[in-house]
């Protein structure tokens, strides 16, 4: 089962003051994430805290987070030291995350923080060593015509790297990615209900022109064109987001949609980045070694290789039928990447089949990667999971 590179899982090591990770690196510093106790007039409430020490000096993350995620562990993402990364959401009432890079070297601190993305995951990507930062502009779109974050099959995706110390707009290297949501989309657009739409106003405001069911179908266009055009203009092909607008955007509306989409655009993610990568894709890329740790014995490196460790490895929700289920253990190959992103995941040794939903959900695990000489690298790990939920 091969997982694509932005489908990560969006569980949160803790949230609403449940969960916990501390974990040491191997310079000394320790990260410590877990449950705290918020006092507002009068009332106490569970959030979320992290911390990151050193020789008995401490730097506070975070005290009352909602939500707290340690998305990467120990990577190196291209500023030359390696890194813990947290999404921080604040509120429950906030669309979005924060997302911050800690140093690792002692002292630990702040490298950059960035705004407005409904997730964050860092990735390598095309297993070529290089770490991206896959996120989307949700913040930017929450609201634009509109629209609010839920009726949105997603948000406009973006991928970050850090090249020269420089955070760059990469997403024009991975426009397979976005083609893959525009066939998706445009395929489940019907004809007829396009015709319709592009018909309308665009804005969709008079609701006494259509019936409840006719603007639930309409409305459901729209979005779906909007994500098109989207996904053509994030990835570098301006033009073809325009030509996709004029084809299935209502002529007298098309002009004020451009300008309001490139205002959205130009506040959002991308004004936080320091440039835009003017590559494409040129097929695949040298990708770097990927180290064994299934068995240990048959690693040809002299240097000794430290296995990934789990960050968040969360199951399914039990089915009826598995309550009656010994305490047999399933075996699962892992292909972790050098972010300790899980990228592929299989049955192992003499296990024939496993669980579908076992399988979908260690898409989303995420480990400490493994290591090399003090560096995150690619790893093959084979995990024993417990039969039981």
């Amino acid at each position: 089962m091969v997982i694509p590179c932005h489908a990560q899982g969006r569980d949160a090591v803790c949230s609403h003051g449940s969960g916990n990770f501390e974990a040491r690196f191997h310079t000394g510093v320790k990260l410590r994430l877990g449950a705290a106790r918020k006092t507002a007039t009068g009332l106490a409430t569970r959030v979320c805290a992290a911390t990151l020490s050193w020789n008995k000096q401490e730097i506070i993350v975070t005290t009352g987070a909602s939500q707290l995620d340690v998305d990467a562990f120990g990577a190196d993402l291209g500023l030359g030291v390696p890194v813990v990364t947290f999404q921080v959401k604040q509120s429950e009432t906030e669309c979005c995350m924060a997302y911050q890079i800690y140093s690792l070297h002692k002292p630990p601190g702040l490298l950059r923080a960035i705004a407005g993305g409904g997730f964050f995951s860092a990735s390598d990507t095309d297993l070529d060593g290089r770490v991206e930062i896959w996120t989307d502009d949700a913040a930017a779109v929450d609201g634009f015509e509109n629209l609010v974050g839920g009726e949105l099959d997603f948000a406009p995706t973006i991928v970050l790297r850090f090249e020269r110390n420089h955070l760059l707009d990469v997403s024009s290297e991975f426009r397979i990615d976005f083609d893959e949501k525009i066939a998706k989309l445009r395929a489940e657009l019907d004809s007829q209900d396009l015709r319709d739409f592009k018909n309308s106003d665009g804005k969709l405001a008079s609701t006494s022109r259509f019936s409840a069911e006719q603007l639930h179908r309409l409305r459901g266009v729209k979005i779906k064109v909007l994500e098109i055009a989207w996904s053509y203009l994030y990835s570098g092909r301006e033009p073809e987001a325009w030509l996709s607008l004029a084809d299935m955007w209502p002529d007298s509306d098309v002009q004020r949609l451009r300008t309001a989409m490139l205002d959205v655009r130009a506040h959002g993610i991308h004004a936080q980045v320091d440039g835009t990568s003017s590559g494409v894709s040129a097929g695949r890329k040298k990708r770097a070694m990927v180290f064994d740790t299934t068995n240990r014995k048959s690693e040809r490196s002299k240097s000794e290789i430290v296995p990934p460790q789990p960050i968040l490895l969360r199951r399914p929700a039990p089915l009826a039928s598995e309550q009656d289920l010994t305490d047999s253990e399933l075996l699962l190959d892992l292909l972790i990447d050098s972010a300790g992103k899980v990228r592929s995941v299989e049955p192992a040794g003499n296990t024939k089949s496993a669980d579908p939903d076992l399988l979908k959900a260690a898409t989303g695990w995420k480990f400490v990667p493994a290591f090399q000489d003090g560096r995150a690298v690619a790893s093959r790990l084979r995990l024993a999971v417990s039969a039981k939920h």
